[in-house]
């Protein structure tokens, strides 16, 4: 059983940067996606970005495009996600997300099988 943990939620004020981690545990990772989702306070959980664990490709949220970066630690079997130039709609609680395969162009959060706990992101103006 594949389990995620995430760390490196806060706060932080509009313009900063923060830097999620997601620890994988408990399964094989040699083809997988591992993705980040988000859900605000009244919304539904959306898509942020996805990474395949064997060839690094990507995909990004068009929402967050160009201030978000998704990279994969081989050595700690994680995933991180740099976020910078926050504004405050980027407060929300982010999930670590995995599924068995490759297709990383995936958005919906119903088609990952295993989700973290999730870490709260807030971002004040």
């Amino acid at each position: 059983q594949v389990q995620l943990v995430e760390s490196g939620g806060g706060s932080v004020q509009a313009g900063g940067s923060l830097r999620l981690s997601c620890a994988a545990s408990g399964g094989t990772f040699s083809r997988i996606t591992m993705g980040w989702f988000r859900q605000g306070p009244g919304k539904e959980r959306e898509f942020v970005a996805a990474i395949t664990w064997s060839g690094g490709s990507t995909n990004y949220a068009d929402s967050m495009k160009g201030r978000i970066t998704i990279s994969r630690d081989n050595a700690k079997i994680a995933v991180n996600l740099q976020m910078n130039n926050l504004k405050p709609e980027d407060t929300a609680v982010y999930y670590c997300a995995a599924r068995r395969d490759e297709r990383f162009w995936y958005v919906v959060p119903s088609n990952y099988n295993y989700w973290g706990q999730g870490t709260q992101v807030t971002v004040s103006s």
